[in-house]
């Protein structure tokens, strides 16, 4: 009886074993009927972070790295974010009633939202390796980001029409002076506030801190008329502005 319980043992685990290494998404190319690629994987796997149905991953995948990789330095990403910068634009001049009277205010995220850390994930394939904090910190600290085109000519529109500009970044406070350097270099000057967490927002999500930050800014009688962020914990959450915009990222999350 013993042999026979552990042979049916043995077997179950070979069964269960195949049947995970059979789970490959190259060998998933007739389900559902449908032809699917490697890249048709990876193209929905990109997808679903930015409808934020694929939630607290901390790597990319490892079979689509190389994917990832190519759309955030390539001709799509540029596009891609261009088409939201030109909604934000379309919206600031067709349903902004905007009363110039020193509280219309737009808060902008700054990492991958006017700053592109994209550099620093190169070296770390694209999002396949797991963030390393002290590694990301002590390259921020450089202050050599570059700025993202699309998002600057916004930021300039909005400093044009008297609009506050306000930045709440998930930074710690320890790099404001790198933070500001490298937003200056880049070509962003004229903002009202730079907002980074403090030693006591650290034990909070980002979304959290964010919604905190808003709400202490309505509070003190900011209408904010729009977020441009390029993580939902950016963008979500109450109080809110009267539209959020989001930019294509999908090289990390941030919850």
């Amino acid at each position: 009886m013993a042999n026979t319980f552990v042979i049916l043992l043995a077997i179950s685990g070979f069964l269960t074993g195949l049947a995970a290494a059979d789970w490959n998404i190259l060998n998933q190319k007739k389900k559902y009927g449908v032809d699917i690629t490697l890249k048709n994987y990876c193209e929905s796997w990109r997808m679903n972070v930015e409808l934020n149905n694929i939630q607290g991953f901390e790597v990319v995948p490892q079979e689509c790295v190389g994917y990832i990789g190519k759309y955030m330095t390539g001709t799509q990403y540029k596009v891609d974010s261009q088409g939201t910068i030109d909604e934000c634009t379309v919206y600031l001049s067709t349903s902004c009633n905007l009363k110039k009277d020193g509280k219309d205010a737009w808060i902008f995220d700054i990492d991958d939202t006017l700053l592109s850390i994209v550099p620093y994930y190169k070296k770390h394939q694209y999002g396949g390796e797991k963030l390393n904090l002290t590694s990301l910190e002590e390259w921020m600290s450089y202050g050599k980001a570059p700025a993202l085109d699309h998002s600057l000519r916004l930021f300039k529109d909005l400093r044009g029409r008297g609009v506050h500009i306000i930045l709440v970044s998930s930074r710690r406070e320890k790099l404001r002076s790198a933070t500001i350097d490298n937003l200056v270099n880049a070509g962003y000057y004229g903002w009202t506030n730079l907002i980074l967490r403090n030693p006591n927002d650290e034990c909070k999500s980002v979304q959290k801190y964010k919604a905190e930050v808003r709400n202490q800014l309505t509070g003190s009688g900011y209408r904010i008329w729009g977020i441009l962020g390029d993580q939902w914990s950016s963008i979500q959450g109450y109080p809110s502005a009267r539209r959020v915009f989001k930019l294509p990222n999908s090289l990390y999350y941030t919850g």
